[in-house]
């Protein structure tokens, strides 16, 4: 039987037999970061993101990935500028040269990070960030005009 109500006898099956997890080499780092350098491409996304208990993490991934496999290059706790640096100069440098582009939102520390690990990369401003920019000044100018009407 593979399927409990909860779940709970599935995940352990999967987790013991079906994905060799007991063979899994420990990584000393995996708490702190981890990176996939054959995951990258000539397209990256940089953000950060709060996960469980609100700490905080920058993930780098490739956009080419579409979310599927592949997809994650780096996730890296913290979201300082040389911290993170540090840790995706253990990429290739070479590999992260040919980076062609990179998404980011206007966080001074995401921009000088792209600016340090992927020199040749074009930074582009993610259209969320766009949008709230032109929605905020859109709501200023509103509010502008019916306290003037």
């Amino acid at each position: 039987k593979f399927y409990h109500v909860n779940g709970d006898l599935l995940v352990q099956q999967y987790k013991k037999h079906l994905s060799d997890y007991p063979s899994w080499a420990p990584r000393s780092h995996a708490d702190k970061w981890l990176v996939f350098p054959e995951n990258l491409g000539p397209r990256l996304s940089i953000d950060e993101s709060s996960l469980s208990r609100g700490e905080l993490y920058t993930i780098v991934t490739n956009k080419d990935g579409h979310g599927g496999k592949g997809t994650l290059v780096a996730i890296i706790e913290g979201v300082k500028a040389g911290e993170v640096s540090s840790i995706l100069r253990k990429l290739p440098r070479q590999a992260r040269h040919q980076v062609m582009e990179i998404t980011l939102d206007m966080s001074s520390s995401m921009h000088a990070i792209a600016r340090e690990c992927f020199p040749n990369a074009e930074q582009v401003i993610d259209r969320f960030h766009v949008q709230k920019l032109a929605c905020d000044a859109l709501q200023e100018l509103r509010i502008e005009h019916r306290w003037e009407a």
